[in-house]
């Protein structure tokens, strides 16, 4: 297909804030993680799909469970109100955990 142009797992964005590289990015819908560190209002790649350790409130997950990206937080929440809807849990998360193992949808909300 002659327009095709790339699959899209990772694609380049203009970063609206300053990241380093595995934080957590949402850049108007589309969330993703920083593969390198990037300044404010440079162009940095980004992973819309995949498995990835993100960090996490104060609430436990079960495998599978929806979860949200709070975008002012950053971090990950399964409070679904205000927030971005990023992937799934494939591993159980504790209370007590600091983070909690994501597949990333790829999808905008």
């Amino acid at each position: 297909m002659k327009n095709y142009l790339q699959p899209g797992d990772t694609v380049t964005v203009v970063a609206p804030v300053a990241v380093n590289s595995g934080d957590g990015l949402l850049v108007g819908t589309l969330f993703g993680v920083a593969v390198a560190t990037a300044a404010i209002n440079t162009n940095v790649e980004m992973l819309t799909e995949g498995v990835v350790d993100l960090p996490k409130d104060a609430v436990a997950f079960t495998q599978g469970a929806k979860v949200y990206w709070d975008d002012t937080a950053k971090n990950v929440t399964s409070t679904s109100a205000g927030n971005t809807l990023i992937g799934c849990a494939i591993m159980a998360a504790a209370v007590g955990d600091s983070s909690v193992r994501v597949r990333l949808n790829g999808a905008v909300a």
